[in-house]
């Protein structure tokens, strides 16, 4: 066991995280030359496209070092936001930590909250300055961060460059000598952590493990605590870049683990697997059932396709566990299913998933957040408000509470101004202010989940010009001035329009979605009068104009009372026309609600 070593890569996103992790396995012999390519661990079409890690994977490297043999096992990291959860579990499996930063870019948020997790879990910290050989890398300066955020030596920054190998191998002796070999009992009972699970059409889940204590052998009958399910270990092995089939997977050791499962969800990340015979006593803390913090609707375009699109879910599901969903009916756009996501990234991907992988052409509704409504029946007991339509009448509604996270920004002292009145105006507080170096300022904001989940993100990088970073945290729920906006189109109320917005904001973003409406619904042969209603109150209308045939083209001269005779029975025909008529809403309608500002 004192040949092991087990370690994982944190750095924010395009920091050059999957880049480095190819030089390792070059530079280890992992992969041979037919094997290569890059962003070798990045395997999903998506992941390469993007240039992000979306699932975490692990790799076995067998690396000789003065004379002895050493087991490295790398368990890769995602780098978004959204996959904290995948990320927190990926590093209790590990003694230590790359922490990559970007010689060009400096440290960001992201960086900062994976650095923090680390440290609670005492790792050890190992900083690599990646990209030196960019002509705009600012080796020095960064270097001086680092030494600011650790409280390290400048000597123990490790100066590496992924694209050509340069710093690699200090890299590889830095982790044999600075991480620290795994603490176990093999003779004691089993305890392993489970840190991913990935989706084999043909063999069921693949559980991805390491073990603490005890050892897993092949045959043996096996118990996950949180689920409280036995099985029998078909197969255990380690994981090169293929599969290695073992008798036994010992104490310290990542390895992965096939049980015949077929349910994605039997399979919780963190969970603790010990023996059936023998259980430990010891169970693996910080396990927790991932969270969704964003909903939206999922409607086939065709609603025949509804049974497709179920199939086609159930599929995801079996590869992304923390996907949930459930079935739902709108009134505009049939029967769908209102799903559950860790973030806008992760529905983003989701719903880019469904269309190459299933080839289903989907319509998403309005992203929101889940609300606790308590009504002056019962003040105590929250109801759960997962769509705007789910919320009581206004007069029953004693208070509504909403998510509140605790916002982390690091961006240029020039854009402090910017930054800081975008998130006023999404009703932010600031915390604290901090000068990370003249030039670098870290704000820490209290904001409404819901403020975010819109366009957030893509406002902050466009008054930052690109250089702020963002990360966030759930800090609990806090009541708010909530209503729900609901729009009504030719008097008909769209379900799958409706929004919970705060009361200051309903009149505001009212007249806006009714304005863009007005802009992309295609007029009929009738009058479309487009409204924004909060309960019983109209608080902004738009019409969009009916097309009309030029009825008294036909009468030229005579009394002016012919032509009003047409015009009225015109009128008729069109009043007649609306009280059956029925309008298509193009899903760009649905879209653009999400870019009010533009």
């Amino acid at each position: 066991m004192k040949n092991i070593r087990n370690f994982c890569i944190i750095a924010h996103i395009d920091h050059g995280k999957s880049t480095l992790a190819d030089r390792l396995l070059d530079h280890t012999g992992s992969v041979t030359a037919r094997e290569k390519q890059d962003q070798l661990l990045d395997n999903m079409d998506l992941e390469r496209e993007r240039g992000i890690t979306i699932k975490s994977h692990a790799i076995q490297m067998d690396y000789i070092y003065e004379g002895e043999h050493y087991v490295l096992n790398l368990i890769d990291t995602p780098g978004h936001v959204d996959f904290s959860y995948e990320v927190s579990r990926s590093i209790a499996a590990c003694e230590g930590a790359l922490l990559i930063v970007d010689a060009a870019q400096s440290i960001q948020a992201q960086t900062i909250s994976n650095l923090y997790l680390a440290l609670e879990n005492d790792l050890e910290i190992i900083p690599v300055l990646n990209k030196v050989d960019l002509p705009s890398a600012n080796p020095e300066e960064v270097t001086d961060d680092i030494v600011d955020l650790l409280s390290c030596d400048p000597s123990e920054v490790i100066h590496a460059s992924g694209k050509t190998g340069f710093g690699v191998d200090n890299i590889l002796k830095a982790i044999i000598e600075r991480i620290p070999a795994p603490k176990g009992n093999v003779d004691e009972p089993l305890q392993a952590l489970i840190f991913d699970s990935v989706y084999n059409t043909f063999r069921g889940i693949e559980t991805y493990f390491r073990v603490f204590n005890g050892e897993i052998k092949k045959g043996q009958k096996i118990k996950f605590v949180a689920t409280d399910k036995e099985y029998y270990a078909d197969e255990v092995g380690t994981l090169k870049l293929t599969q290695h089939p073992k008798q036994s997977v010992k104490a310290g050791d990542v390895g992965y683990l096939i049980t015949g499962i077929k349910t994605a969800k039997e399979v919780k990340v963190g969970d603790t697997i010990t023996d059936f015979a023998n259980p430990t006593t010891n169970i693996i803390e910080g396990f927790e059932d991932v969270k969704p913090m964003v909903f939206a609707g999922i409607y086939p375009v065709d609603t025949e396709d509804y049974e497709e699109l179920r199939n086609s879910m159930e599929k995801l599901q079996l590869n992304d566990a923390s996907l949930v969903f459930q079935p739902e009916s709108s009134a505009a756009l049939g029967f769908g299913f209102r799903c559950g996501f860790l973030g806008m990234l992760h529905m983003e991907i989701i719903q880019e998933r469904l269309e190459r992988e299933f080839d289903m052409t989907v319509i998403t509704t309005v992203p929101n957040v889940s609300y606790h409504a308590y009504t002056n029946k019962n003040p105590d007991v929250p109801f759960i408000v997962n769509n705007p339509s789910d919320l009581p009448e206004p007069t029953t509604v004693n208070r509504v509470e909403e998510p509140f996270i605790k916002a982390t920004i690091i961006t240029k002292a020039d854009f402090v101004g910017n930054v800081m009145s975008l998130c006023i105006e999404k009703r932010g507080m600031i915390i604290n202010q901090t000068y990370l170096t003249p030039e670098r300022v870290e704000l820490t904001f209290e904001m409404p989940l819901a403020e975010i989940v819109f366009d957030f993100y893509d406002r902050l990088k466009t008054v930052s010009k690109g250089y702020a970073s963002f990360d966030y945290s759930p800090i609990g729920m806090k009541v708010s001035k909530l209503v729900r906006l609901d729009v009504l189109l030719n008097a008909q109320p769209v379900d799958a329009l409706s929004a919970l917005i705060h009361a200051d904001n309903a009149q505001h973003i009212g007249k806006k979605m009714c304005e863009k409406l007005k802009e992309l619904i295609p007029r009929q042969q009738f009058d479309i009068p487009i409204q924004a209603a909060v309960g019983a109150k109209i608080i902004s209308r738009e019409t969009v104009k009916a097309l009309r045939k030029d009825v008294t083209a036909k009468c030229y001269g005579g009394d002016i009372s012919r032509k009003r005779k047409l015009l009225e029975k015109q009128k008729k025909g069109k009043k007649r026309m609306r009280q059956i008529g029925n309008v298509e809403i193009p899903q760009q309608a649905f879209m653009a609600v999400l870019k009010l500002n533009d």
